[in-house]
């Protein structure tokens, strides 16, 4: 038996280090080599401090699982129909270079389109040679994101970079704001920095349109309607400046426009926002007051409030609450959403890129959240070819019946590498076999807290599956590239972003070694105590001339998405074709990963899919608990069991993320995201899930 460091790699904050032990000599589970017996959380890790999540506590199912794909698959039966043969790794390339090399001679480059997520996260699994290898091809660009770039942009919009607090100074606060964040369920090894501050005395205020877990277990909750958040904001910072609550040393000196500010929210009353947002005027102006009292006051917040039209809007006005009181000066006060942007600065990134690849011609860009447009819409030229990796876009994208309608094209040739047959696998023309994090190498910085992950790959890879980089050394050979670069090993991979990047000070050896090793950051780390801004002035920017310039309002403004009756009057709710607001919350306890809820152990425990309404909504349809009813809006159409409960506010409605098109009873391959709204952000490049109207009806047996 041996035990091996690891770091697991899913798109999550957390970040968690692990252990695994490997027994040398199994042949259990018809593995050909050792096998990972037992994987426990590393008790040494200072965040994750030895505890895993569920789904990952299970992970060596998910490795032994008789399902993985292990070997390359080409598709033998019609589009969709998930009839596929076993191919050798030769054919499959070969199959995939002539393809490739026909449709580029056909219709040039940009024909080919590269879709990824963050299905892995890691240095070089999630970005390092398939820049290389798309800039040798000349295809289209993938631009936007998913998630993170919207409210990172929004941060940077008042502080000139996305930096905020660490995390885990949440600890030393007395208040605690839980902004749009389900913690206790997707940022669940911050709960203990949490109680600690409790156990001190510290009030804790969750706000969600949901009453989540993370809700039931605070000291208070506010329930806006989604999308409503700035006109909370704004009504605070009327209350802020009317009970004399700014620290107006902290701002004349480190901040800019204040003066207009005032202004600006002296009409934005509790009443107002009270009248949009759906909550009592007197719980905003309570809330502003325990704010503004409070010097350590701390808000975190992750990634739900990007998620609608004007997402960036609500970060950068988010940002303007700690300068107005000053929360920036001490320790466990400010702002917390991500601290990817540290691990930014001190890891090289960039030494991946290699320009030389790239002949100089244009590249389009084509925005991820609109893969289903793309793959319908686009003439000039059509796309042609689509590489898809590291996720699951045919459930996790929104608009996705759209995407499916694209993928169905006949003239479409698309390439997977996957570990399952996930709904986007099953609709392509070539499958090759995907490592897992158990069988690869990595570096994993966290967007979580402020360690950085070494992941040793614990076993040899089951099966012919590959890794990420391995896959594109193995394409770029394929397609007859012979330029060095895109052959570079993993571990010089890792060399050159260490290197080149000058961890300060933190070497490999040690990262390596050891399992984590913190950046180079100290532990009483604020960003703000004394300015420091990035902006061109070094001040936060509570009026931004750069925001004007890109067409935006200078300063914080609540704007009503399109698609959404904030503003309206809501009566006119009733006469409305989709009159419910849908949610697509990450609910389940034993997976958040679209990647697992068809696992046995993950998925089925949960149930199902469904749809939750308030009774108010309910008892207007007609509708009983366990009852069958349709969700749908001009975009789709869903099929699913009744749950009514009172977490939710009448006109809001949710439909739990994840489950793949086989977990609906009669969805014609159509999930939740199939309803989803893929209207894209003011700016950020994100997508506007939260902001969906459906309705909800009975269905007669």
């Amino acid at each position: 038996m041996t035990t091996v460091l690891g770091t697991c790699h899913h798109d999550c904050p957390d970040s968690c280090g692990w252990v695994a032990t490997v027994d040398e000599a199994s042949t259990d589970n018809a593995a050909t080599g050792p096998v990972v017996v037992k994987l426990r959380g590393n008790k040494e890790h200072p965040f994750s401090q030895g505890e895993l999540c569920p789904k990952v506590n299970r992970f060596i199912d998910r490795v032994y699982s008789p399902d993985r794909l292990l070997h390359p698959l080409v598709r033998t039966g019609p589009k969709g129909s998930g009839e596929f043969r076993e191919a050798t790794w030769d054919e499959a390339l070969e199959l995939v270079a002539k393809r490739v090399s026909d449709a580029i001679e056909t219709h040039g480059g940009q024909t080919v389109l590269p879709w990824w997520s963050a299905g892995t996260q890691g240095l070089i699994q999630e970005g390092a040679l398939h820049p290389l290898f798309f800039a040798k091809l000349g295809s289209s660009r993938r631009t936007g994101s998913l998630c993170g770039v919207t409210a990172s942009g929004g941060i940077a919009a008042t502080y000139g970079d996305p930096k905020a607090a660490e995390p885990s100074n949440v600890q030393h606060s007395d208040l605690i704001i839980l902004w749009a964040t389900n913690t206790k369920l997707t940022n669940r090894h911050l709960w203990p920095f949490i109680e600690k501050a409790r156990a001190r005395g510290a009030h804790v205020i969750t706000i969600d349109p949901m009453r989540t877990a993370t809700a039931e277990a605070s000291d208070e909750v506010i329930q806006p309607l989604p999308g409503t958040d700035v006109a909370v904001m704004l009504a605070m910072m009327h209350v802020l400046i009317r009970e004399g609550l700014i620290d107006q040393d902290y701002v004349d000196s480190y901040a800019v426009g204040f003066e207009e500010l005032v202004e600006h929210v002296t009409d934005w009353t509790p009443e107002r926002a009270s009248a949009i947002c759906g909550i009592d005027a007197q719980q905003i102006t309570d809330l502003a007051i325990r704010y503004g009292q409070t010097n350590n006051s701390f808000i975190t917040t992750l990634i739900g409030g990007e998620h609608h039209e004007h997402g960036a809007m609500l970060f950068r006005t988010m940002a303007c609450l700690p300068v107005l009181t000053g929360a920036w000066r001490h320790r466990g006060g400010g702002l917390s959403k991500s601290t990817g942007v540290w691990s930014e600065a001190q890891i090289d990134f960039g030494a991946f890129q290699r320009p030389n690849l790239w002949d100089g011609a244009d590249r389009r860009g084509l925005n991820m959240n609109h893969l289903g447009r793309s793959l319908t819409e686009l003439s000039d030229p059509p796309v042609t070819v689509l590489f898809a990796w590291n996720g699951n876009p045919a459930v996790t994208v929104p608009n996705s019946d759209l995407i499916r309608e694209g993928m169905l094209r006949d003239d479409l040739f698309t390439v997977v590498h996957e570990q399952f047959m996930t709904d986007t696998a099953a609709l392509a023309d070539v499958i090759f076999p995907a490592c897992t994090q158990l069988e690869q190498l990595d570096v994993v910085p966290s967007w979580g807290h402020m360690y950085v992950g070494f992941n040793n790959p614990a076993i040899p890879p089951v099966g012919e599956s590959v890794s990420n980089t391995e896959w594109f050394r193995r394409l770029s050979k394929a397609m007859g590239f012979t330029e060095p670069e895109l052959f570079t090993s993993d571990s010089d991979l890792i060399d050159t972003a260490l290197t080149e990047g000058s961890l300060h000070g933190i070497d490999r050896q040690a990262l390596e070694r050891d399992g984590f090793v913190r950046l180079d950051v100290s532990e009483d780390h604020n960003p703000y105590v004394e300015g420091g801004f990035a902006t061109p002035s070094g001040r936060a920017e509570l009026v931004s001339e750069r925001l004007g310039e890109m067409g935006q309002p200078r300063l914080p403004t609540f704007i009503a998405p399109e698609e959404s009756f904030i503003g309206a009057d809501l009566s006119s709710r009733d006469a409305a074709d989709y009159p419910l607001t849908l949610t697509t919350p990450k609910h389940h306890v034993r997976f958040l990963n679209s990647s697992y809820s068809a696992l046995p152990k993950h998925g089925p425990p949960e149930g199902g899919p469904f749809i939750e309404l308030d009774p108010v909504d309910a008892h207007k349809r007609g509708l009983n608990e366990g009852d069958n009813a349709r969700v749908f809006n001009d975009r789709s159409s869903l099929t699913v069991p009744v749950r009514i409960s009172e977490r939710l506010r009448p006109g809001l409605v949710a439909v739990p993320f994840g489950w793949w098109a086989e977990g609906y009873e009669a969805s014609n391959g159509s999930t939740a995201n199939a309803l989803t709204s893929d209207t894209l952000t003011d700016w950020g490049g994100g997508v506007s899930y939260g902001d969906t109207l459906v309705e909800v009806a009975a269905v007669n047996d």
